[in-house]
């Protein structure tokens, strides 16, 4: 039995490794199995290579709990260790076994799905365990097993086990501060966290399996059963097959497996597989999303060969895809040792870019294949588009082909067949494509209706991030400008040539006028008189298009920067000076009687627009029955 020092540059790394190498105590099984699963992929690595002169057959990672002798233990059936390399790989912190081999298997290895780490990763025991163990048996001929004892401190034991089998067994000695990990459902619940698709068997106990019953088993014989491994990892998943191998099916199966708990199937999704300039396998699904910005987000799973590193994927998935599901998995993601923080580094926005690529290519071949299931889609996914175009300059240039601009009566447009349809009615006296929208078609309802009796398309856009893409919009298409139907009288959101001549005469304007703002003492509505046809509405509130969109995009983020604090809601009260209503007000010699039609007119464009409510509603509703007795 030998006695020795760890090779490590401070006194102690035991203690830093606990406070410092790893922020979540728990990953340290996650490092042991995926040191377990290298150990067996360098093992198929070089029995392929015919390097090996064993059997590889079907190794599995077996992980059993001690409770009363406060044990963990992790085994595998891989590589093993010879005393050397016990020495070298577990004494030596800074060399790494993993890094090693893929040094001198180059060619070949790196597509046996080696993770590495394999010194640090071992370290990370420290942190739950007060003594850990080693037995180790190597694969090469004539090997002997051996046994490596440390308590924590840079001293170590080293010497001979009775080992019989090839691979390695540690032995954790769990530390009174960190008994949760004795729990079997603690366990079980990091393998499915972390191992869930590793990709190598991984066993954790047993379970009772139900067997067909025998020919001739009466109706109410109990049927029999088998004790049988139990399996808690798929090491297959359908991220690591070809698109061609895979039906519809085996995606939605797949999902069910991630999302257990999701009941919804996804709308579609896309399978991401490149090789040049780096390795990246995947599977993005789009659920069903709804309007809400705070949609939960880190759906999406990091792997890296099959191992779950992390759920925030922010840098590597662009910001507007983290509303989306799925798994992303790619070995040239650098992270640090502890693999739990990406590094910064340009692989990363290469990847980001082409995860962007091919989510607008995905989109632009579903909506060329189906249109019409693409519209049907349409209103479950724009908010993860619009946010794209917003994001991410070059998604806005290929989402023109599949970007829809639905109307308030459902048909679908892309910008280009909207502007098509429109361009002879909606252009104004500037030569300028007016484009409308509302927000809401039932609080909108009048106004909608005044625009579609001038023969006006409608667009209905009703996402909380609408305001800030019509700015962009507005900003890299020529000639265009978005108003929502309410933001005026309809024909001054499209100003032609002919204008209405007001039956009013100057001074009769500024006597209305003044009769009208001695009524409303609101400072939120400004009185513009208008000359429009008799039988258009005597009075109508509109919210000007600029202070209101300001306004909205404050509210989403970015009207910060246009310095305006916190914007009050603002309105114009339209009046048309050719209505015979307003020339009645005019005309009327008492002044009780005027403020009550000004009012009543005001609160009937106001009930109209959603704004009537409390106690100016109640007085509403007690005029109009005075009225009317």
């Amino acid at each position: 039995m030998a006695t020795g020092k760890i090779n490590v540059s401070v006194d102690n790394i035991f203690p830093l490794i606990k406070k410092f190498l790893y922020s979540d105590h728990e990953i340290f099984l996650r490092e042991l199995i995926s040191n377990a699963t290298d150990a067996t992929l360098k093992l198929k690595h070089l029995t392929s290579i015919g390097e090996a002169k064993v059997d590889y057959g079907n190794p599995i990672i077996e992980v059993k709990v001690d409770k009363e002798g406060k044990k963990l233990h992790i085994i595998d059936q891989g590589i093993g260790m010879t005393q050397d390399e016990v020495e070298k790989y577990i004494n030596e912190v800074a060399f790494s076994g993993a890094e090693e081999f893929l040094n001198k298997y180059e060619d070949g290895a790196k597509d046996a799905g080696i993770i590495g780490h394999f010194g640090l990763g071992f370290y990370s025991a420290f942190m739950v365990a007060h003594k850990v163990e080693i037995f180790t048996k190597s694969f090469k001929e004539d090997a002997e097993a051996v046994h490596w004892t440390c308590d924590g401190s840079p001293e170590f034991t080293l010497g001979k086990a009775d080992k019989k089998d090839r691979g390695t067994e540690i032995v954790l000695h769990i530390a009174e501060d960190s008994t949760e990990f004795l729990e079997e459902n603690r366990i079980s619940e990091l393998l499915r966290k972390y191992n869930k698709f590793m990709p190598i068997p991984i066993k954790f106990g047993t379970r009772t399996e139900t067997l067909p019953k025998p020919e001739g088993a009466k109706e109410d014989d109990p049927a029999p059963t088998k004790e049988v491994d139990n399996i808690i990892n798929n090491p297959n998943p359908a991220w690591t097959k070809q698109p061609t191998d895979l039906e519809d099916k085996d995606y939605k199966e797949f999902y069910r497996e991630l999302y257990p708990m999701q009941f919804e199937e996804p709308l579609f999704h896309i399978h991401l597989n490149v090789d040049y300039p780096f390795n990246l396998t995947g599977i993005l699904y789009f659920p069903k999303l709804t309007n809400d910005l705070n949609i939960q987000k880190d759906k999406i799973q990091l792997y890296q060969n099959q191992v779950f590193v992390t759920d925030n994927v922010e840098g590597i998935v662009p910001e507007f895809l983290t509303m989306l599901r799925g798994v992303i998995d790619s070995p040239d993601i650098p992270l640090n040792v502890s693999r739990s923080y990406l590094q910064a580094d340009g692989a990363v926005k290469k990847i980001s870019s082409y995860i962007t690529r091919k989510v607008a290519d995905k989109l632009n071949s579903l909506f060329k294949n189906n249109r019409e299931d693409f519209e049907k889609k349409w209103n479950d996914i724009k908010i993860v588009i619009e946010y794209g175009m917003l994001s991410e300059e070059k998604f806005f240039e290929k989402a023109d082909k599949f970007a829809l601009y639905p109307t308030v009566d459902g048909d679908y447009f892309t910008f280009e067949e909207l502007q098509e349809k429109i361009k002879d009615k909606q252009t104004d006296k500037d030569d300028k494509l007016v484009i409308l929208y509302a927000s809401d078609k039932e609080a909108q309802h009048s106004y909608i209706e005044a625009a579609k009796a001038k023969g006006y398309e409608v667009l209905l856009l009703d996402s909380p991030i609408i305001s800030h893409l019509m700015q962009k919009l507005e900003t890299s298409k020529e000639k265009i400008s978005f108003a929502r139907v309410d933001a005026d009288h309809i024909d001054n959101l499209i100003k032609k040539e002919d204008t209405q001549i007001s039956k009013l005469s100057d001074e009769e304007k500024e006597k209305l006028k003044a009769n009208l703002e001695e009524v409303i003492d609101d400072k939120n509505y400004t009185v513009q008189l208008e000359a429009m046809d008799s039988d258009a509405s005597p009075f109508i509130i509109t919210e000007p298009e600029f202070m209101r969109r300001m306004k909205e995009m404050q509210q989403t983020g970015g009207g910060g920067m246009f310095g305006m604090g916190n914007m009050p809601d603002m309105y114009n009260i339209v009046v048309n000076t050719n209505h015979e209503l307003v020339g009645e007000i005019l005309n009327t010699k008492t002044a009780k009687k005027r403020e009550r039609l000004i009012n009543q007119s005001i609160d009937l464009a106001k009930l109209s627009k959603g704004l009537l409510k409390g106690q100016e509603l109640t007085e509403f509703i007690k005029r109009s029955y005075e009225m009317v007795k």
